[in-house]
């Protein structure tokens, strides 16, 4: 009869893998504080920043204190407000190093088509204005074919009237005299346009372009409030619901604010 041998570390290791996930709750409370503070984007009293991370401010002294001291929140010294601290600072800039937002968004879109039963793409910024740098066909046989590296028209694209509405003016203003557009932000209707998408956070182009073709597009944001993508979908009119509310317009606001966030946008808007 043959005796099994077994080793106390691997044994261990296989039945923390086996249970579900658990964290440590006081590290899930104290990090509520540091939420709070990110929310907020300025520096904070204790009776305030308790109350946004819905705790008294006795309760949550001791963990400021212990944030202190690792250097995540600091306290000024003349309002004796809190704010973020140095290392909070140095892992946010880590973290903008180490994220690509074309990879984030590329890896994205696969789902994003199937979603949304369309052709989507990813936009960025390049010489001379909009560039297409990923297109995601979607799974139905008609589709609207979309090239990488295509330029997108600022005046009668989707993904072209996002650039416009949030890149600096000078940009716009040049990249539509190469279109042939001088001028173009001096229109009353285009300037409206303009700010409807700011307000709404997207755009809506329907039968614009080409006959038959509408398409929507997202902005997405960094850490900073720069416009950084383009995130759009474009199909037949019959095909892309472009009503508030639907499930099309959902998925896509639901990726360029997810997109925004982890690339540090508080609120995924400028």
């Amino acid at each position: 009869m043959r005796t099994e041998k077994h080793n106390p570390t691997i044994d261990a290791q296989e039945d923390a893998e086996a249970r579900p996930s658990r964290g440590i709750q006081s590290v899930e409370v104290g990090g509520q504080l540091l939420q709070a503070l990110a929310r907020a984007g300025r520096q904070m009293a204790l009776k305030d920043l308790a109350r946004e991370a819905d705790m008294t401010p006795a309760k949550a002294h001791p963990y400021l204190v212990s944030f202190g001291k690792l250097g995540l929140i600091e306290q000024d010294p003349l309002s004796g407000h809190y704010g973020l601290g140095p290392l909070a600072m140095q892992l946010g800039l880590i973290s903008l190093q180490q994220v690509d937002p074309v990879r984030l968004a590329s890896a994205e879109l696969p789902a994003l088509a199937q979603r949304v039963g369309c052709t989507v793409s990813a936009a960025v910024w390049g010489g001379e204005g909009p560039v297409i740098i990923r297109v995601e066909e979607g799974p139905t046989p008609v589709y609207v074919a979309m090239r990488h590296g295509t330029p997108a028209s600022l005046r009668h694209t989707g993904t072209g009237k996002v650039f416009a509405a949030f890149r600096p003016r000078a940009d716009i203003e040049a990249a539509l005299a190469r279109e042939g557009q001088t001028g173009a932000l001096l229109d009353p209707t285009f300037a409206a346009e303009l700010e409807e998408i700011r307000r709404a956070g997207m755009t809506r182009v329907r039968d614009e372009l080409l006959p038959g073709i509408s398409a929507m597009a997202v902005p997405v944001f960094d850490g900073f409030g720069r416009l950084v993508l383009a995130i759009a979908a474009i199909g037949p009119s019959a095909r892309l619901d472009l009503s508030e509310g639907s499930e099309q317009v959902r998925a896509l606001r639901e990726v360029g604010q997810a997109l925004s966030q982890r690339l540090g946008a508080v609120n995924a808007r400028p």
